[in-house]
C-alpha cells in the first residue's frame, strides 16, 4: 500500500484512507433525501443559533440545552439508521449498552468530580478573586461575536490538548483507549478511560458564565458541529461547511488504523484551526481501531492509562535482581 501524500506526510501506508473530497461518496436517492441530507447541518446550527438568540429569559438556560442536546442526539440516532455512512458501524445492542455505561459515567461521576477538581472549580475559583471590569469591553461586543469568540476560545484550547495527547506519552496513555472503537456512532465521543475525558473536558468556556446568552450560543456550535464527529451518518455536507468544521469524515480519518492519518484533525469544532497548523486531513476511513481494530473490553479501558503507564515506569527505571537496568540494551 503505497499511500497518499499530503505535505509532508503519506496518508493510508498503513490502512486504507480515502484521501480528497471528490473520492468521498455522496448520498444516493431521490431529491427530498439529496436536499434534506446536503443542508440538514447547517439549517439545525443556523436554527439553534437563531433559538438561542430569541428565547426569552425563562427558557435559556443551562436545563433547556440539556434537554435539546439529548433530543438532537435521538434524533441523529435515527438517522444513523436512515441514511448510514458505513454498514459496518451499523449499532448494535452490545455496541448500544457498552456506549451507554459510558455515557452514565460522564452524566454522573465524571461531573461530580469535575465540580471539585474540574474546569468549573478553577472557573469559580478564577471568578471570586477576578475583576470583571477588566473585561468589559467583552460585554460590548456583539453577541455572536461573544459567542464564536467563546466557542473558539474553548476549541483552540481543546485542540492543544488532543494534540498533545498524541505527542506526550503521559497524555497518550490516558487518551489511548479512545482509539480503540472500531466504529462511529452517537454515543462514542464518550467512550475513553475517565482520565481521558476529564482532560479532554477541561476549558474555560464556563468562565463566561457571567454572559449566560453568549455561552447557550457558544454551546449551539459545539452541539450543532462537533456532535457529527461521532456518528454514523452520510452527508452530501456544502463545501464551506467542511472547510470551517469538523465532520465525520475527517475525524473518521483522525480514528482510521493507519498511524499518520491518526495524527490529523485535533479540533473539536472548527477544522480550520487544524489548517492553520498543517495538520487537516480531507478525506475519511472506514476501517478505525488500534491494534488491527480490536476492540477493547470496559475493564481494559478502566485500567490501561494506569498498568501501561507502570510498565513504562519500570522498562524505564527498573532493575533486575543484579541491578542492571531493565532497560539496557545489549552489546552487539
Amino acid at each position: 500500500m503505497n499511500g497518499v501524500r499530503v505535505g509532508k506526510r503519506i496518508i493510508g501506508a498503513e490502512a486504507p484512507v480515502t484521501v480528497g473530497w471528490e473520492n468521498i461518496p455522496r448520498v444516493e436517492g431521490g431529491p427530498f433525501k439529496q436536499l434534506f441530507f446536503t443542508w440538514f447541518q447547517p439549517a439545525v446550527l443556523f436554527g439553534l443559533i437563531a433559538f438561542w438568540y430569541y428565547a426569552p429569559a425563562s427558557i435559556a438556560k443551562a436545563s433547556t440545552a440539556i434537554g435539546i442536546g439529548i433530543g438532537f442526539k435521538v434524533l441523529l440516532l435515527g438517522l444513523e439508521w436512515v441514511n448510514p455512512r458505513y454498514r459496518s458501524w451499523q449499532l448494535t445492542w452490545k455496541e448500544l449498552v457498552t456506549d451507554l455505561f459510558y455515557v452514565g459515567l460522564g452524566y454522573t461521576v465524571l461531573r461530580i468530580v469535575g465540580s471539585y477538581i474540574g474546569s468549573d472549580a478553577m472557573i469559580k475559583l478564577i471568578q471570586s478573586s477576578f475583576d470583571f471590569d477588566k473585561v468589559a469591553w467583552f460585554t460590548g461586543l456583539p453577541l455572536l461575536l461573544q459567542a464564536f469568540l467563546i466557542a473558539f476560545i474553548f476549541d483552540f484550547g481543546q485542540y492543544w490538548m488532543h494534540r498533545g495527547m498524541h505527542n506526550w506519552h503521559p497524555l497518550w496513555l490516558s487518551h489511548a483507549p479512545h482509539h480503540y472503537i472500531t466504529q462511529l456512532n452517537i454515543n462514542k465521543g464518550a467512550v475513553g478511560n475517565p482520565t481521558e475525558l476529564f482532560l479532554i473536558g477541561l476549558g474555560i468556556g464556563g468562565f463566561f458564565d457571567f454572559l449566560p446568552r453568549a455561552a447557550l450560543i457558544a454551546g449551539a456550535f459545539g452541539l450543532a458541529i462537533g456532535t457529527y464527529q461521532h456518528i454514523n451518518v452520510r452527508f452530501n455536507t456544502p463545501k464551506w461547511w467542511r472547510f470551517l468544521f469538523n465532520t465525520t469524515e475527517h475525524h473518521s480519518v483522525h480514528h482510521s488504523q493507519d498511524y499518520e492519518a491518526t495524527r490529523s484533525n485535533y479540533s473539536g469544532t472548527f477544522i480550520f484551526i487544524d489548517r492553520m497548523f498543517g495538520t487537516c486531513v480531507d478525506g475519511e476511513a472506514e476501517l478505525l481501531g488500534m491494534e488491527g481494530g480490536r476492540r477493547m473490553s470496559i475493564r481494559e479501558v478502566m485500567h490501561f492509562p494506569f498498568t501501561e503507564g507502570w510498565k513504562a515506569i519500570k522498562q524505564k527505571y527498573g532493575r533486575d535482581k543484579y541491578g542492571t537496568p531493565t532497560s539496557a540494551v545489549a552489546a552487539e
